[in-house]
Order: C-alpha cells, then structure tokens, then sequence
C-alpha cells in the first residue's frame, strides 16, 4: 500500500509517499522561516495561506522522484490536530479532496503519534515496549507505549514546553527566529561555570515538566548583564550555555526517572528538540553505561515533516482505519484519547 502523507500543523508543509513494502518512497519539505521571521514567530493567516501556495506543487515533486502517478496512490494520511486550525484545514481538504478523487481511503493522523513513530523509520527502529520523550515547540512529555495507540502519559510540561522555552530565551538574547537551533549554536563558545541555572522539579516526586520558571531565571540573568556592563556577545554565549544545560540535565534525569519507574530499557526521543546535540550526548553518556538503549529518528525527521504522518497513516490504515463522514480537524488533541487499532 502506497500512502501519501500531508503535513501542515504548524509553519512547515510536509509531503511524503510511504510504500509499506518498501518503505519509504520520497519526501519534501518546505519550511515557512522566512515568512515568519520578521515577526518572531508564526503568524497562523500566513501559516495558512503559503500551505496553500506549496502543497500541490510539493505533491507533485514527491511523486516525480519516487517516479510514481497519482493513480498510484492507495491512501492519503494528514495531519489532523493537534496544531494551527487554519493550517490543519488546508492540509485536510486537500487530502480528503484528493481521495475523493481518487477513490481510496483518507486518516486523518495525530501529530504527535507521527513524532513518536518517526523512529521506526531508521534502519535499526525500536521494539515495543518503550519509554517516548516527546519534545517539540509545543509538547514536552513522557509516555510509556505499549504498542500502536497504546500509550501512557506519564508525565507533561505544566508550562512551557521545552521547545517554547528554547524560543524564548532565543528573544531575551536577541537571536533570530526560529530560536532554539541559534541558542544551541551559541551554547557552544559559553562558559559552562560561570552562570549555573536552576534544574526545574527535579526534587519533586513524578514526571512532570516545568520550564517557565528557567526563563524566568534567565531573563533576569540578562537584566543583570545590562544593569552591570551592558549584554556582551560573551554573556550571551554564557546565558545560552547555562540554559542548555539545565534543560538537557531536566529532561536527562526526567528521562531516566521514567524508565527506572516503568521497568524498561528503550528511550525514544521525538519532536523537533531531539535534534539538540547536547541532549543526544547526555543521554548516551548519562543512559548508554546503564545499558538503556537510546532511539531517535534521523535529523531531517526530528521537525515536523511528511514521512512520519505518511508512515502513522499506513500502519492504522493497514489496520483498517478509515475517515469518517464526520472527520474534522482538531486544534487541541491529547494524545491519551488515541487508542489501538480494532484490527490489528
């Protein structure tokens, strides 16, 4: 089965085709930065509308370099929430049009459920069970999963989600947008003893998430700067280093409280903030002696893209899941209201 996969939550349009024999076919990517830098974050009518202006024309490159015809299309998976209703929409007309015209089935796929399973597409992906780190712009959790659709949340942001964090300390330094890459970049010339943050609940009992009051913390660290001697580059590379520190040792230890507490040795991390370097090498120099194997997918899977919508959308159609008349998309969608397939 052939499954074309349409990404459009946010500020990047991801088109992928998914063979369930062969995997994955060819994939595009088109991100929307540009657009929205000027106003420091993404302003969801030009979300919407460059989702329009780009996603036919990337239908049609996916299908020219897997040198495959629209009639060769079995299924059309999309993203269906959680994310920007407006953006959401987009993607989902043109999928359901497109099935229609076509006469095969459309699923609309959870967002986070297409992170989550994005490591499945490596060469060496994870078996279940496993412990999930899911960490993006908009979603920090720990879940336990059993299996497609059987998943345990066990722990969340009760704030800002690493990712927004990452953003907003980006804004506090006077770094370009998107933020979260540019802080990492500049952690790397930072001295790593000279400003120490907090490490946000990580003397409290569970598995819960809090990252508003480390930007708090930081903004007054850049007060203190610009009261004493003015933000220098170099207090910005310190600032930049200690804030990653501290979210990269929160979410380490979060990590290994969860799978500690579940009994596992898989970690899979997802979302955009997976791709942070310095979180990819605490977690195997903190996890791997404790023989925790750690699973991410590849860097160009990390962000919001096709493949992993493309890939959800297969195994629950294969599973015989079908789009209702009522299917609609969903601005908010918690991840526990998904369940297994039927059919297995």
């Amino acid at each position: 089965m052939r499954v074309l996969g349409i990404e459009t939550s946010c500020d990047e349009t991801g088109i992928a085709l998914y063979d369930t024999q062969h995997g994955l076919l060819a994939d595009a990517l088109y991100s929307q930065v540009a657009v929205h830098a000027e106003y420091g974050g993404v302003v969801p009518e030009l979300a919407s509308r460059d989702h329009i202006r780009k996603t036919l024309p990337l239908i049609d490159k996916v299908l020219a370099d897997a040198q495959c015809n629209k009639s060769d299309i079995d299924a059309v998976a999309y993203t269906a929430g959680p994310g920007l209703v407006g953006a959401l929409m987009v993607g989902a007309t043109l999928a359901r049009s497109l099935a229609k015209g076509l006469g095969v089935p459309s699923l609309g796929v959870h967002h986070m459920e297409g992170h989550l399973l994005a490591p499945m597409l490596a060469d060496d992906p994870p078996a279940y069970p496993f412990v999930a780190l899911l960490v993006s712009g908009g979603h920090s959790q720990l879940v336990r999963v059993n299996g497609l659709g059987m998943y345990t949340l066990l722990g969340e942001s009760l704030d800002d989600a690493a990712g927004e964090a990452f953003d907003k300390t980006a804004k506090l330094l006077n770094l370009p947008y998107p933020g979260g890459p540019h802080v990492a970049k500049l952690a790397e010339s930072g001295d790593p003893e000279r400003f120490i943050f907090p490490r946000p609940m990580v003397k409290h009992p569970g598995l819960d998430l809090s990252f508003s009051g480390l930007k708090t913390h930081t903004l007054t660290t850049v007060r203190q700067c610009v009261a004493e001697t003015g933000l220098t580059e170099q207090d910005k590379a310190d600032i930049a280093c200690a804030f990653e520190r501290a979210v990269v040792d929160t979410l380490v230890i979060k990590c290994r409280r969860a799978l500690k507490q579940e009994g596992l040795k898989t970690l899979v991390m997802a979302g955009g903030v997976s791709a942070n370097k310095r979180l990819r090498e605490s977690l195997a120099a903190k996890l791997g002696p404790e023989g925790i194997a750690v699973h991410y997918p590849s860097l160009r899977l990390c962000t919001d893209n096709g493949a992993m919508i493309a890939y959800a959308g297969a195994l629950r159609l294969a599973a015989g899941e079908r789009d209702g008349a009522d299917a609609e998309v969903r601005a908010r969608w918690p991840m526990t209201e998904l369940s297994a397939p039927e059919v297995a």
